[in-house]
């Protein structure tokens, strides 16, 4: 299928943009580069704060008042190599008022100088100070679920098997579940647009060391056992037609189906790794983020 003629409109003005090719550049250069191209976020929340979580840098954005609410640990994207909270601001803004819940975006550890699995370290141990803690962020330590986009995905995966705390739901947005990059999509959408499969090698070189296994299941959570996949909370698990990630993010999906875990998973045809952080722009990323803070909202609720 052709790319929406939104998206299409999008990769034009980002191609006039121009830009450096991120495999040709260091990650400090291509760093520099995505913070230049952000977006001031433009939705008011009740409050943000900017803590701690057991020694990881995270922003807490709270909708409201209420000292029972649930929680999202929101882990962002960028190929563990870039991005932080800030670049996830708006997403984070936009669920967290969506949703009528507090949102816990973590800044964990980036690659190459952190490599694998740092990361995921820094995840789980988010995760375990946000329930043990629950009190001093104004939520319910009974209610909390996990999410994440792309790398944020590979860790909300990885979290939501490894358990350190129970969790009534995950949020899966176009996430890398498989190291290898063993599926179709890889070479179906080498090209991109915007996540190619040059870039998505370079990512995986900075963050998993040399000689790594690319299976591990606290790297690749599409290879875990299916012992680690039973009991999984319930999932969402969104992915873009155009994306290198598609096919091994709806793989992991089936999965945790054929492990009795109650799964949904939404392909936007047309659509574009990365489209989910394009709220106001593209009309799928809009209808996405309210599919996703509903079903997150629905869970945290009950």
């Amino acid at each position: 299928m052709a790319l929406h003629p939104q998206a299409t409109a999008i990769l034009t003005v980002m191609a006039a943009m121009g830009g450096p090719v991120i495999e040709e550049s260091t990650p400090t250069e291509f760093r520099e580069y995505y913070a230049s191209r952000q977006v001031p976020p433009t939705e008011t929340m009740f409050e943000i704060r900017d803590i701690s979580a057991g020694g990881v840098p995270s922003r807490l954005y709270r909708p409201n008042d209420n000292k029972d609410l649930g929680l999202l640990v929101y882990y962002h994207g960028g190929g563990w190599v870039i991005g932080n909270v800030d670049s996830h601001d708006s997403i984070c803004r936009s669920l967290a008022n969506k949703m009528g819940h507090a949102v816990l975006s973590v800044d964990y550890r980036l690659a190459p100088e952190h490599p694998w699995p740092a990361a995921a370290e820094d995840a789980l141990c988010s995760l375990r100070w946000a329930y043990d803690n629950a009190t001093e962020l104004g939520i319910n330590p009974d209610r909390i679920a996990v999410g994440g986009d792309s790398a944020g995905g590979n860790l909300a995966a990885i979290v939501s098997q490894q358990r350190p705390v129970p969790l009534v739901f995950q949020m899966l947005i176009y996430p890398a579940t498989d190291m290898s990059q063993s599926f179709p999509s890889h070479t179906e959408n080498a090209a991109g647009p915007v996540l190619t499969k040059g870039a998505m090698s370079w990512f995986i070189g900075h963050y998993m060391p040399q000689g790594a296994d690319m299976k591990d299941p606290l790297a690749s959570p599409g290879f875990s056992p299916d012992n680690l996949l039973k009991g999984a909370p319930p999932a969402l698990i969104i992915t873009a037609e155009h994306d290198p990630l598609r096919d091994e993010g709806e793989a992991y999906g089936r999965r945790l189906i054929e492990n009795g875990v109650t799964t949904s998973i939404i392909r936007y045809n047309g659509m574009f790794h990365s489209f989910f952080g394009m709220v106001g722009l593209l009309d799928d990323a809009n209808t996405a983020h309210l599919v996703a803070a509903n079903m997150t909202a629905k869970a945290l609720s009950e």
